[in-house]
């Protein structure tokens, strides 16, 4: 008989090796939903960019958590923000994971709000309306 310490458990309780991942690395299924974010970002700016190639060349889009906000702040907390580019270094559009996540309702929502939102952002960089920098902005149609 096997000795066995009050309440401790031992994984490997039915003698059949310790358990492995449930699914390989590779699968789509494996990425976290911080990975996940950042390919429907990824894949927004690789669209947004074909377009728009010359005009965004000197800037770099990044992902954050969530936004720095004073403690005090009542408003709604931003989904993004363009960050001015200051010696010698590029414009820098931020999307804030948490907040956006927290917006979408489902994973088709969560890649129309980024997108939107990259749209927006890319806008107000350039000074032009966002239908003109994307036509399909604000369509309920992917």
């Amino acid at each position: 008989m096997r000795s066995r310490v009050a309440g401790v458990r031992r994984r490997d309780r039915r003698g059949r090796g310790l358990r492995g991942p449930l699914a390989p690395p590779q699968s789509p299924i494996s990425r976290t939903r911080a990975e996940r974010f950042d390919d429907l970002v990824e894949d927004e700016v690789r669209r947004l960019g074909a377009r728009w190639e010359r005009e965004l060349a000197r800037v770099e889009f990044t992902v954050a958590e969530v936004p720095d906000v004073e403690p005090w702040f009542d408003g709604l907390v931003p989904l993004g923000r363009t960050v001015p580019g200051e010696g010698g270094r590029p414009v820098r559009i931020v999307v804030f994971r948490r907040p956006v996540e927290a917006r979408a309702t489902g994973e088709r929502e969560l890649g129309r709000l980024i997108r939107d939102l990259l749209v927006e952002e890319v806008a107000d960089l350039l000074g032009l309306s966002p239908e003109s920098v994307d036509p399909s902005y604000d369509s309920p149609d992917d």
